[in-house]
């Protein structure tokens, strides 16, 4: 008797397949005390918490088969790829799109201070999931298309290939809008240290995963 048994799935011929993870845990905010600043972006460095979690990262992945590891002009993403980077081999390549969105004069620290103070403007922006509400911020739209072009960018580079993409929490949740069509903060809050997968096939995206966490139980 022939049998149809339900398929494993597999990334289609031609396509790239990206996981992105998000960085680890940054140094805290302070209040009067700004971050280092890299082209008007907050830049800090890992907490201790975010260098376990980019240790148990390449823990992880570290038998995976990629063809290159991506980062961004921040240093918070070199960092959380240079465990994998040296357990593989590979020197990261800095992509220009993929950095994240970018806060104006709520830069360097700020924008954590007025969410956890619950600023009026900061629920304006969550209401309304878009950025621009702050004085100097990149709009939704310009930042999302940016995200798109970069991925888009990658993925025709890397045909029939996986890469790893060390990014931030808004490009992550970007790029999950961008391929599921959803609200655009539907995927807002990755956490550090976590995995997402995108298979990326002739400008179709198809969301794989989203926020995977269970490398860093027990941190």
């Amino acid at each position: 008797m022939t049998e149809y048994r339900q398929p494993v799935y597999a990334p289609p011929e031609g396509s790239a397949d990206l996981l992105l993870i998000r960085h680890g845990e940054s140094e805290p905010a302070r209040p009067g005390v700004d971050f280092a600043d890299k082209d008007g972006h907050g830049d800090p460095a890992l907490h201790p918490q975010g260098e376990r979690q980019a240790k148990a990262v390449a823990a992880r992945l570290k038998k995976d088969n990629f063809a290159a590891l991506y980062v961004t002009k921040l240093r918070r993403t070199h960092q959380t790829a240079a465990p994998l980077a040296g357990h593989l081999g590979i020197t990261p390549i800095e992509d220009p799109d993929l950095h994240e969105v970018h806060l104006g004069d709520w830069d360097r620290g700020l924008y954590r201070i007025k969410a956890a103070e619950g600023d009026p403007t900061y629920h304006k922006v969550i209401e309304t999931q878009d950025w621009a509400a702050i004085p100097g911020a990149e709009t939704r739209a310009a930042f999302f298309g940016r995200v798109r072009r970069g991925l888009l960018r990658l993925a025709a580079a890397h045909s029939d290939e996986r890469i790893a993409v060390f990014v931030h929490g808004g490009v992550i949740g970007a790029a999950m809008a961008i391929a599921t069509n959803s609200e655009p903060f539907a995927f807002h809050g990755a956490a550090n240290g976590s995995i997402s997968r995108l298979v990326i096939q002739d400008g179709r995206m198809v969301v794989r995963g989203f926020n995977d966490t269970s490398h860093l139980e027990g941190l």
